[in-house]
């Protein structure tokens, strides 16, 4: 489905004017949900999908999955956290999670960032080259 300049347009001020200091307020966006299906403005229900698709993004960016071979020791985990705070900023949701077929190594997935340090990849990638 496509969305129109303008409900992007507007999607994009409400979606700015949800934000407090650079985090998304919850509370904010399900008022002006409320707002936007009570006032039923022209084109609210194309807002309404970008302005979903904009927290949608928000969200994944704010979440990180750190998949490893192993459990990662409280150092480890540390260390890992303190890295991808560096990189993504305050306020990163983490996830981590044991992979025994991965090998070695960790695989970390932020929003549509991967990185992949893991054995089987490598592995696989050497088996793609014979």
């Amino acid at each position: 489905m496509r969305v129109s300049k303008q409900a992007r347009r507007e999607a994009k001020q409400i979606y700015r004017a949800c934000l407090v200091d650079g985090r998304l307020d919850e509370e904010r966006v399900r008022q002006v949900i409320d707002s936007l299906l009570d006032l039923r403005p022209r084109g609210h229900f194309d807002i309404l999908l970008h302005l979903y698709r904009l927290v949608k993004l928000d969200v994944q960016r704010r979440t990180a999955r750190v998949e490893s071979a192993r459990p990662l020791s409280p150092t480890q985990r540390g260390a890992v956290a303190s890295r991808l705070s560096a990189l993504y900023g305050a306020g990163l949701d983490l996830t981590f999670v044991e992979k025994p077929n991965l090998i070695g190594g960790i695989r970390v997935r932020v929003g549509s960032d991967l990185y992949d340090g893991t054995v089987a990849r490598h592995l696989a990638r050497l088996a793609a080259s014979f």
